[in-house]
């Protein structure tokens, strides 16, 4: 009687073991699964899908100051492009600089109305000029704000009889604004200045 007692005690020990080994097993197993599923929705909300051209790209969130400096300098050369940009169309610079203009201050728009006080693009259209830019680096203080940039490009001035190369450094500051469809950086250009624009070739046709 006593040994049939003890056995059963002793198989209850066993089975109260095994359904404390499984239980926590399982705790164990569905807490690895919580966190994975946590992991992959945060994996999967940080991904973007767009559509361009018929095919589908994915875009990766992330925190702005993470790509401050990427963005600070795409600014700056999308704005050079566009400014210096020039074909013998009045439309086309017209676009390209109302499209710049948004993206600086008031020391841009006073260029613009100096170039165009002086006849600039008018020579641009009659002489059938084309203008074109290459902007070779951009360089950002992230230091202090608002962050202080320096651009080196070179232009080339195409004419019927003539491409002359030319060297331009500019510079200025960039704060930061509302992001908008005609300013996605988020960035206003400040105080530019032109500091170097000189010939270094000449090639005649």
């Amino acid at each position: 009687m006593f040994k049939k007692m003890k056995n059963i005690e002793t198989a209850f020990q066993h089975v109260r073991s095994f359904t404390i080994a499984v239980v926590i097993a399982a705790a164990v197993i569905s807490c690895y699964t919580v966190y994975q599923c946590k992991t992959l929705i945060a994996a999967v909300q940080s991904r973007i899908y767009i559509l361009y051209n018929g095919k589908v790209l994915e875009a990766l969130e992330a925190d702005r100051k993470d790509n401050v400096a990427v963005e600070a300098r795409d600014h700056v050369k999308t704005f050079h492009e566009l400014f210096f940009t020039l074909d013998p169309d009045d439309k086309v610079i017209r676009a390209n600089l109302t499209k710049a203009l948004y993206l600086a201050d008031e020391s841009a728009k006073r260029e613009y109305d100096n170039l165009s006080e002086n006849g600039y693009y008018a020579n641009v259209i009659a002489g059938n000029i084309s203008q074109q830019i290459k902007v070779d680096s951009v360089s950002v203080d992230l230091r202090n704000y608002p962050y202080a940039f320096r651009c080196y490009a070179t232009q080339s001035i195409i004419r019927t009889t003539s491409t002359v190369t030319r060297s331009l450094v500019t510079q200025g500051e960039l704060r930061n604004v509302s992001r908008s469809d005609n300013n996605p950086h988020g960035f206003l250009i400040q105080r530019w200045e032109t500091l170097e624009n000189r010939d270094i070739k000449v090639i005649n046709h």
